[in-house]
């Protein structure tokens, strides 16, 4: 069976990459809004967000119905992330 090879040149693979960008900076944004209320890293720049907090180390497990995040446990910023979950899943509608 053969494969399906999609090559973009030129602007339409720049304007995938800017979509992407754009998505990444908007989850970004809503995320320090709704996850991150009530502490400076609201508005850290995106690097200091990346060095403290996009980079801990962590893994997803799936038991049952549920998904568990794992942190590290001596991540230095791993108390913010536990905290940022907490408010998103206060902000859920249950059911």
């Amino acid at each position: 069976m053969g494969r399906l090879q999609i090559t973009l040149q030129g602007f339409d693979q720049n304007r995938i990459w800017c979509a992407i960008v754009a998505l990444a900076v908007e989850i970004t944004a809503w995320m320090q809004m709704l996850a991150l209320n009530g502490h400076q890293a609201r508005r850290w720049e995106p690097k200091r967000l990346r060095l403290r907090l996009f980079t801990l180390p962590a893994t997803i497990a799936r038991t049952g119905r549920q998904v568990r995040l794992h942190l590290a446990t001596k991540a230095p910023w791993g108390h913010l992330v536990n905290e940022g979950v907490r408010q998103l899943r206060a902000l859920a509608v249950p059911g």
